[in-house]
């Protein structure tokens, strides 16, 4: 049997021993403490495959840092759950139209005289 709990420090430990240290982890960003998200059940933004992202998306649609949380998965190239109010099949394809060259030739007749 395996006996998890945190210790003070932040770690989490299993038999005494740290499995975990939570201080080792980044600082998120701070916009993330306004995300509704954070008020929602986690699992909404991570259903299981083929399972529904509307309540999560619901979500991001009134959450008033959906455009910073889409950018900041776009920016660490998220691959997991709904960020944004996007899944991470519908910002694999924002992504690639992102990355994609604009096609200006840079034609101006004007200087071309």
């Amino acid at each position: 049997m395996t006996i998890r709990h945190s210790n003070y420090q932040g770690q989490i430990l299993t038999r005494g021993h740290p499995i975990l240290d939570m201080s080792a982890l980044p600082e998120p960003p701070p916009w993330m403490v306004d995300g509704l998200c954070a008020q929602t059940d986690p699992d909404a933004f991570f259903p299981d495959k083929g399972g529904s992202t509307r309540e999560a998306k619901a979500v991001c649609v009134r959450c008033p840092v959906s455009a910073e949380c889409l950018d900041w998965a776009l920016e660490h190239e998220e691959r997991f759950g709904i960020w944004g109010g996007l899944s991470e099949r519908e910002r694999r394809k924002l992504g690639k139209q992102l990355k994609k060259p604009t096609g200006d030739n840079n034609t101006d007749k004007d200087s071309a005289a």
